[in-house]
């Protein structure tokens, strides 16, 4: 039994007895990764049976101390254990090196927009990785960057007049910004010319010089050439709606290889996903609403675990990921993301007295009263109103009692008869 063994074939046998146990007591995943742990310990350290059978004891102990009491009141527990370490967090963001307002939301107002179930975060922000063929070359990946990053003349321009004397929009082109964007005159003048504003014509002596030719007008005016002028200015050239910049990131892959990807300003993931050279698996946004319509409630039950646990983790705060799980379950149970407030889970409670308790006490009480509600006093809030027991813990069962039966019991016990007679 004190005896090393460093084989798996033969050490198995010997705790055949202990491993079913655990393969009858541990779910399948865990009994799983604890058997593959045992044997790649054994094979490189090598264990006594009376080490291995401790170890999978300790495992057995930790597992069922793991789990959750009958009763045990899991919102109450799970709302203190997160609300108490985040009355620690700060107001942070995260800023891009060398990114002129390349910000992330991060602490305490990035966890209200995921609580809150905000329609669009105060920072949208995606992480593109590209296919096979683009994530190992830096140029291949600003191909692709260039085809998602919402480009416009303005953009592209260093400067856009007006002429009054010819009636016309002069436009000067920065051909470093045509470059930097993977631009060229022709695709201008393009655009220009969807835009239907007028002659699109280039200048003689200098080919970033455009002109646009307005037709004259008696209606004519200022306001009007402004107008005009603006919407030159907001003219599409290319790219995906809503992502206003893209940055090329590096990273070291597990194969040990530099891979380039995309981090963009903005947040569209139903065009991206459409994007060539993207590899629509590991497509990743912030925007919990958009990966709700896209991909579904589970994965965006996901990301919101995800999310919380990133920015408590960030801030130093040590949350268990039950609750959170809890809180994003409760957030998605309905088959939509609902926020946690009165236009939510707290809002769409069945007792009429819940609702009242959170906001808007008399309003609530009004309409559940105009609707004849009936409160059934089936959960924590409302029993405590009417002070009720709270069905948690020992309030889950009732006890009771049968005299006749104690009577009968009590009777046939000698000692007891004596003790009653004494």
């Amino acid at each position: 039994m004190t005896q090393l063994i460093f084989s798996w074939e033969e050490l198995k046998p010997k705790i055949e007895e202990q491993l079913f146990q655990a393969r009858e007591r541990l779910p399948k995943r865990i009994y799983e990764e604890l058997e593959e742990k045992l044997k790649n310990t054994v094979e490189k350290h090598g264990l006594t049976v009376d080490e291995a059978t401790k170890i999978i004891e300790y495992v057995l102990n930790e597992y069922e101390y793991s789990m959750v009491e009958p009763g045990e009141p899991v919102g109450t527990v799970a709302a203190q254990s997160i609300g108490e370490p985040g009355t620690q967090m700060t107001l942070r963001t995260f800023h891009y090196a060398g990114i002129r307002e390349f910000n992330v939301t991060l602490g305490l107002p990035r966890f209200i927009e995921l609580v809150d179930a905000r329609r669009e975060p105060s920072t949208p922000i995606m992480y593109i990785y590209l296919d096979e063929e683009h994530r190992y070359d830096e140029n291949k990946a600003k191909e692709v960057a260039r085809r998602i990053e919402y480009t416009r003349i303005v953009n592209v321009a260093s400067e856009i007049d007006i002429d009054l004397i010819n009636l016309r929009i002069v436009l000067r082109l920065d051909p470093v910004m045509l470059e930097d964007k993977g631009v060229t005159v022709e695709q201008v003048k393009k655009t220009l010319e969807r835009l239907k504003l007028g002659k699109v014509e280039e200048d003689s002596s200098n080919p970033l010089v455009l002109y646009v030719q307005l037709e004259p007008s008696e209606s004519f005016s200022l306001i009007d050439l402004q107008k005009k002028r603006e919407k030159v200015l907001n003219a599409k050239i290319k790219g995906i709606k809503k992502i206003r910049r893209v940055i090329i990131q590096s990273m070291v892959n597990d194969e040990g290889k530099t891979e380039y990807f995309l981090v963009t300003e903005g947040s569209n993931l139903k065009d991206v996903l459409e994007v060539p050279g993207v590899d629509p698996r590991r497509v990743y946004t912030n925007n919990i609403h958009e990966i709700e319509e896209i991909l579904g409630i589970e994965a965006a039950r996901a990301m919101l675990v995800k999310e919380m646990k990133d920015v408590l983790d960030e801030q130093g705060l040590d949350v268990d990921i039950r609750h959170i799980v809890l809180v994003a379950d409760v957030m998605t149970m309905t088959g939509r993301v609902r926020q946690i407030g009165r236009h939510g889970v707290s809002g769409e409670k069945p007792s009429p007295l819940a609702r009242a308790a959170f906001e808007m006490t008399t309003q609530n009480l009004f309409a559940a009263a105009a609707k004849g509600e009936v409160d059934k006093l089936l959960g924590v809030t409302e029993t405590v109103i009417v002070g009720g027991v709270v069905r948690v813990g020992t309030g889950m069962v009732e006890v009771r009692m049968n005299p006749s039966l104690v009577a009968k019991a009590m009777a046939q016990t000698p000692e007891a008869g004596q003790r009653g007679e004494a």
